[in-house]
């Protein structure tokens, strides 16, 4: 090593005044686009999908907090999925991408950004999702206290499985299909299969959201009519509490929507309600667990909001194959909107109170 450094010591040199001088201007751009340190971030809106531009075109799971919160202010982010948007009011969105790789990836990044201060921000999870037809009806909202892996596992094909197996998912160390955690207890696994978020900031969200009227639209009305063998379904859209099924793979029907619900009580107990299906909550989750640990973000402040645009599983008289194929009703849109109206309705209380909400995580107030 010395050796060569001897031999290359004015290219090393030239290489390393070049790299310097592309650092300097990089720290001076980024001083140019704030001056004054870090900006400090209020709440991080967190999209999944777009359909097309995040303004003036058909929505999706973005550009209604864009347009409507005036997120105007944008922010290149070449290791994200897109641009970062932001207004003045401290609010920022970001779109992160499709699946748990994309997710993890697009929110590391963000973290790491030294352009921004997370350490006090909230961060808020919205996007539409499957829903269970047991518990949520479509355009309804489930505010999530626990998120839960679906890939890390292993998997036989439901063709070759024992005639005693109800599905062919067993959990990573184990033998056979469970719902029982005390399973869990032996055999080897992973680290970010299940998480539960702050209880305290879930509960006050549900506490100022529950009422908040999400109408009705006449595509879901319609379509619901399906599933009359299942009382909930039946209702109008509403605002409740229940958890997430994360998996990149897009799985549905009545076998593995079972599996779901066992998997959320076998990684969090009885006190775990499978209602909804996403595909990167459990990679978002990973990637701000990580970061909290360096204290770039703060663990406790973070929300997931799943909005039901179509159920996991098919009508009693139908197959998984049928409803798979059918259309989200209403293009998804009750969904979609239903996202937006009950996370802002969060994220404005958030800024209304950040004098308190900056160092106080919110609770319920007492009776």
């Amino acid at each position: 090593m010395s050796n060569w450094l001897s031999h290359r010591g004015p290219v090393v040199l030239l290489v390393l005044a070049a790299v310097l001088a592309s650092g300097a201007c990089s720290a001076e751009r980024a001083g140019d686009e704030n001056s004054a340190g870090p900006i400090a971030v209020k709440v991080v809106v967190v999209a999944m999908f777009e359909r097309g531009a995040s303004r003036g075109d058909e929505p999706g799971e973005l550009q209604l907090w864009v347009e409507r919160l005036g997120l105007d202010t944008e922010y290149a982010f070449p290791l994200g999925q897109d641009v970062l948007y932001m207004n003045d009011d401290g609010v920022m969105a970001i779109l992160v991408g499709g699946g748990i790789p994309n997710a993890t990836a697009s929110v590391m990044a963000l973290g790491l950004d030294e352009r921004f201060d997370l350490r006090h921000s909230y961060w808020l999870i919205a996007g539409i999702a499957g829903a269970d037809p047991e518990d949520l009806s479509l355009g309804s909202a489930a505010w999530a206290r626990h998120v839960v892996d679906g890939d890390l596992l292993y998997e036989i094909d439901g063709r070759e499985i024992p005639d005693d197996w109800p599905y062919g998912m067993v959990p990573l160390g184990g033998e056979r299909p469970t719902s029982d955690p005390d399973d869990l207890l032996d055999g080897w696994t992973v680290d970010t299969i299940a998480y539960t978020l702050n209880r305290q900031l879930v509960d006050w969200a549900f506490a100022i959201t529950r009422e908040v009227d999400l109408g009705d639209a006449p595509g879901i009305t319609e379509y619901r009519k399906h599933y009359d063998s299942y009382p909930v379904a039946q209702r109008p859209p509403f605002v409740t509490v229940g958890d997430t099924l994360s998996a990149s793979t897009y799985w549905h029907g009545e076998l593995l929507n079972a599996w779901a619900n066992d998997w959320l009580q076998l990684y969090r107990g009885a006190d775990a309600n499978f209602m909804t299906s996403n595909m990167e909550d459990s990679g978002t989750l990973t990637a701000l667990t990580r970061l909290g640990r360096t204290g770039r973000i703060d663990p406790e402040r973070i929300l997931v909001l799943r909005t039901a645009s179509n159920f996991t599983m098919p009508p009693a008289d139908q197959t998984a194959s049928w409803s798979h194929e059918q259309p989200y009703p209403d293009g998804g849109k009750p969904a979609i909107e239903a996202a937006f109206v009950v996370g802002n309705v969060v994220v404005q209380a958030l800024l209304a109170g950040w004098d308190e909400y900056r160092a106080t995580i919110p609770a319920v107030a007492a009776e």
